[in-house]
């Protein structure tokens, strides 16, 4: 007997395209504008694009987690497919393996421009597609051998665990519980351990120790992939995603008073706001999309979501805003100047989406 396969939920794919769009800059002509319009609502959003120093939270912070999360949704989506399909727990693992290794690669590529591979002492090893591919890898092997509640109860312990480490363990010089820039044992151990160049000097935020708490992330998306799957009404779904969306949130900002939100540290409190954050957008995403049916307005994210390495990497190595300047400064060379930085941005905007718009009539989908 043939199973007539699921469609395919449109709400994932638009989700991850409004996150890929911020990901790879779709918001800097905001941020090029701060200042100059004089609109005290344009600056909050500019001020929302952009990370705070070290403690505290801006929306520009919860973009990356909500990748991870993504990650994690897609994943559920995957093993459950492969198993129907018969595969074994070692395939399933082979998998995850070399797409981890994969992703570390082009991350370190991709951080490492231009790539001196005779200097490794100078070479990044912390990058944004390599924590995707670890984390889904981990991720990977708790769904594989812990059931549904049990992953709750690990990403508990996880947190728990590395807020104690923060606050108990002593570092040289510091002393336990340091949280500063410089006194912090995520830092400490990254000086000490990790090979290669830190972002941060004294630190990288995507190196070793917080590796543990973002991973929690991905198994949380992993969990909302199965609320997803269950065999009920949307509105039901919806209202569970809800759930879990205020109590993780609500959590978050109550640890929030004894370990700062900090997404340098990627602290407990910060995982659990973020994953809260995660939820309730899937949850609005799902339920007005897929429940109610409103998807005409979805197409601009999906484009973008179907394709969402190929745009990481493409913005990176293609220099978008010299193309935009040579193509469109002719148009807005007649606005006031201090609007042209902002308008070049859109610019580079409308260029990368129209690569993947083609990409996507083509049906060329990379993924790994």
């Amino acid at each position: 007997m043939i199973t007539q396969q699921k469609p395919r939920l449109l709400s994932i794919d638009a989700l991850r395209g409004f996150d890929m769009l911020l990901i790879t800059g779709g918001g800097e002509a905001i941020v090029r504008l701060k200042g100059e319009t004089g609109l005290t609502w344009v600056d909050w959003l500019a001020n929302q694009l952009e990370h705070p120093a070290w403690h505290g939270f801006t929306f520009y912070d919860f973009i990356f987690p909500l990748f991870l999360f993504t990650a994690g949704l897609s994943l559920s989506f995957s093993l459950q497919s492969g198993l129907k399909k018969g595969l074994d727990k070692k395939a399933l693992y082979r998998k995850a393996f070399i797409r981890t290794l994969l992703l570390i690669v082009l991350g370190i590529i991709d951080k490492n421009i231009p790539l001196n591979i005779f200097d490794p002492a100078h070479i990044r090893y912390g990058t944004v597609l390599g924590r995707i591919g670890v984390a889904t890898f981990l991720t990977t092997l708790i769904y594989l051998n812990i059931s549904g509640k049990n992953r709750l109860v690990l990403v508990a312990a996880i947190l728990a665990a590395y807020c104690a480490a923060l606050f108990l363990i002593p570092v040289p010089g510091y002393g336990a519980g340091d949280l500063s820039f410089e006194g912090n044992l995520v830092g400490w151990i990254d000086r000490n351990v990790m090979p290669g160049r830190l972002l941060q000097k004294t630190y990288d935020e995507n190196a070793l120790l917080t590796q543990l708490p973002a991973c929690c992330l991905t198994v949380l998306g992993a969990v909302a992939g199965d609320i997803l799957q269950k065999e009920t009404t949307g509105n039901k779904k919806v209202v569970e995603l809800s759930i879990f969306g205020v109590v993780a949130l609500a959590a978050g900002l109550i640890w929030g008073m004894f370990f700062p939100i900090n997404k340098h540290l990627w602290s407990s409190s910060f995982i659990l706001l973020t994953g809260g954050m995660a939820f309730i957008f899937l949850a609005m995403f799902y339920w007005v999309i897929d429940v109610l049916g409103y998807r005409k307005w979805t197409f601009f994210f999906k484009v973008i979501g179907m394709n969402s390495l190929v745009i990481y990497l493409m913005v990176r190595f293609v220099p978008f805003d010299i193309m935009s300047e040579k193509l469109f400064s002719g148009f807005y060379m007649h606005a006031p100047e201090n609007f042209h930085p902002a308008l070049n941005a859109l610019g580079s905007l409308a260029i990368v989406w129209t690569i993947l718009y083609i990409m996507y009539r083509k049906k060329i989908f990379i993924k790994i």
